[in-house]
């Protein structure tokens, strides 16, 4: 049973229904199992979790 972990910006409840079905229809397809067998976990991070480059992108212009 694959899990797939999706860490992002804050998504709509219509883009996560959609980010879930395609990585599960594509995962399915290339790892060969049942889409019924892939788990999709997404966690949202907000701008002020996130650093790159020494800058967190909630101070990023």
């Amino acid at each position: 049973m694959p899990v797939i972990q999706i860490s992002c910006n804050k998504l709509t409840r219509e883009k996560k229904r959609e980010l879930v079905k395609r990585i599960t229809e594509v995962s399915s397809e290339v790892m060969g199992l049942p889409e019924s067998t892939i788990t999709v976990l997404i966690r949202e991070v907000p701008p002020e979790d996130v650093g790159v480059g020494g800058i967190l992108l909630s101070d990023r212009d």
